[in-house]
């Protein structure tokens, strides 16, 4: 292959890499457990389970979060996904 060749599959190849990582951040189901409560799967290994009046209280402080997040973003720790 000419170097062009070569250098145009090596960028092709970047942009699907890129294309395939940003498609799986995002990928979130849901589904109710055994118990009842509503499990979201796709934010790390494990699922995450509350009961509907803890999704609640965790949505209504949806802003103080954010806040909070902003207050202490110095501190805290970004997960770096594969």
């Amino acid at each position: 292959m000419a170097t062009d060749e070569l250098q145009q599959e090596l960028e092709r190849l970047r942009a699907e890499n890129a294309a395939l990582k940003n498609a799986g951040q995002r990928n979130l189901s849901f589904k109710v457990s055994e118990k009842g409560g509503i499990s979201v799967y796709g934010l790390g290994r494990f699922p995450v389970t509350l009961y509907i009046e803890q999704w609640n209280t965790l949505l209504d402080s949806a802003d103080a979060l954010r806040a909070f997040m902003r207050d202490h973003e110095t501190e805290l720790k970004r997960l770096e996904r594969r």
